[in-house]
Parts: structure tokens; sequence; C-alpha cells
């Protein structure tokens, strides 16, 4: 297959061709799990922020902007045809400066988590396993709809809230911020099926098995829609389970908006999955903020 980029690798990219290859606006999912750690720890940042502020840049400009380094690279041939205005395709990453700067950016990722202890180390290290894993090959995981967005939301939701968990108790998070952490990476599974509807027509194209292309529009929209409303079903019981019913009933609150939502979503899931993700899916993060606050009261 022909590459899409330009073949030489003497010019080098601007540094706004960088800043958008790296993707900031996709920072804020594992900026925001990263914060509900943090909160879901109930231990107090006094005297942490320097920490906490490397872990923030950690979860978001560095392994979060590197996966979206390694994607764009090894997708530079889908996005041809559903995105060619993005830095890899348009030249204006030229030759292999998109590669280079996927694994700088790992070093840079491995650098600094090994500063913040062992247990932060090996979770990103296991997050940029994943990260490589799901768009390069062999494995090349986003190929199967099912185990790739599966990686994306462990690494976007379960493993920065985790890292942040670890980072304030200098140790393993309590049992059950995993359990909960865990719970709602599921549930970012039906988030990232919903993110694939942008890219249909290339991914059918290239072969890519994603949830729209294997099973249909509307059935991945329902799958989607049916794996979010579970993990915060779930979620709930928890809650009541540990004595604290009213972070319960504003997650079931929040739950029943997003039913509302998706009503829409299934009228039309193609046109409308971007606007549920601008909606829907803040409802979804703000309940994880407020089982946050509810594990802080048990773990304090």
């Amino acid at each position: 297959m022909t590459d899409i980029a330009p073949t030489s690798s003497l010019r080098r990219p601007s540094p706004s061709a960088v800043l958008e290859l790296l993707k900031p606006i996709t920072w804020f999912p594992p900026v925001w799990a990263f914060g509900c750690g943090i909160v879901s720890s109930g231990q107090s940042p006094a005297g942490r922020w320097p920490t906490i502020l490397a872990g923030v840049v950690l979860a978001g400009p560095l392994v979060c902007a590197t996966s979206q380094a390694v994607n764009d690279w090894y997708d530079r041939h889908v996005d041809a045809i559903n995105e060619p205005h993005r830095p890899i395709p348009s030249g204006r990453i030229p030759g292999r400066w998109g590669f280079n700067i996927a694994v700088i950016w790992t070093m840079l990722s491995v650098a600094l988590a090994s500063q913040l202890g062992s247990w932060v180390c090996g979770a990103t290290v296991f997050g940029l396993v994943l990260a490589w894993a799901y768009s390069a090959p062999p494995l090349r995981l986003k190929q199967n709809g099912w185990v790739g967005n599966g990686a994306v939301g462990l690494c976007y939701e379960g493993l920065p809230w985790l890292t942040a968990a670890a980072i304030m108790t200098n140790g393993a998070p309590d049992w059950r911020i995993t359990g909960v952490a865990l719970l709602y990476s599921l549930g970012a599974h039906g988030i990232m099926t919903l993110n694939d509807f942008k890219s249909i027509e290339g991914d059918r194209r290239m072969g890519i098995f994603s949830l729209p292309v294997h099973l249909g529009a509307h059935r991945a929209a329902l799958l989607a829609c049916l794996t979010m409303a579970l993990a915060q079903a779930i979620v709930v019981g928890l809650l009541c389970t540990w004595q604290r019913p009213i972070h319960a009933a504003v997650v079931l609150g929040l739950l029943i908006g997003q039913f509302a939502l998706m009503r829409r979503l299934l009228q039309n899931p193609r046109e409308h999955a971007p606007w549920y993700n601008g909606t829907g899916v803040s409802l979804y993060v703000l309940g994880m903020l407020v089982t946050a606050f509810a594990l802080g009261g048990l773990t304090a």
C-alpha cells in the first residue's frame, strides 16, 4: 500500500501541526478520570499539588497524546479517506515524523511515570502497551470493535482513575475504587462505539470491523446505550449497598436523563452520535464525579 505521507523526512512539522496531531481536546476524558481518582481516594490534596500536576500531565498531554499520535500514524490511510485534512494525510506532518513523535512521547511518558512510584509506572506502561497494540500491527486491536473499544475505555477512564488514587494513597487503590473505575471503563466501551460512527465508510473500505461496521448503525448504537446504562446501573446498586443513597439517587437521575437523550440518538444514530457525545456523555462523566465523591467518603 502506498504511503500517504510525503516521503521526505527532512522537512520538520510546525508546532501547530504537532499540537493538532496530539489532539488536546481528547485529553479531557483521562484528565477528568484522573480528577475522579483524586476525589475518590478521600485524601486531601494539600501538599501534593506538584505530584498531582505531574499526574495530570502524564494522563493527558503525555499518555493520551501518545495514543493519538500512534493512532494517526497507523490510521493515515483510513484518514486519507475519512478525514484527509488531518496532519499526516495532509502532509503537514511529513515523512516518518508522525511515528517519531509517537516514540518520543512514549519515552517521555515512561520517564515521568517512573518518578511517581512503581504502581503508577506499571499502570502507565500497561496503558502505553494497550495504546500501541490498539493501532499498530500485528495486534491492531481496533480491527475488532469488541476488543479495541474495551482497550480504549480502560485507557481513557480506568487507568487514569486508578493512577490518581495510587498517587494519593502511595499504594494500590481501595478495592471499591478499582471496581467502580473498571465499571466506568466498561461503560466507556459504549462511548467508543459511538465515536466510531464518524469513520464508518473508511473503516469498511479498509477492513476495520468497528461495531458500527460489523453490526450496522442501529444495532451498534443500541449496544452502546445498553453498555453505558448497565455500567451505571451497577454503580447505583453498589452505592446503595455502601449506604450512599443520595449519591446513588443523583447518578440514577443522570442515567434517566441519558435515557431521554438515547431515544433521539436511536432515531438516527449516524447523524446524532456527535450530538449525543456532547450531551449524554456529559451526564455520564458527571455521574463519575458524583460516584467519586461517594467513594471519597468511604475511603477517607
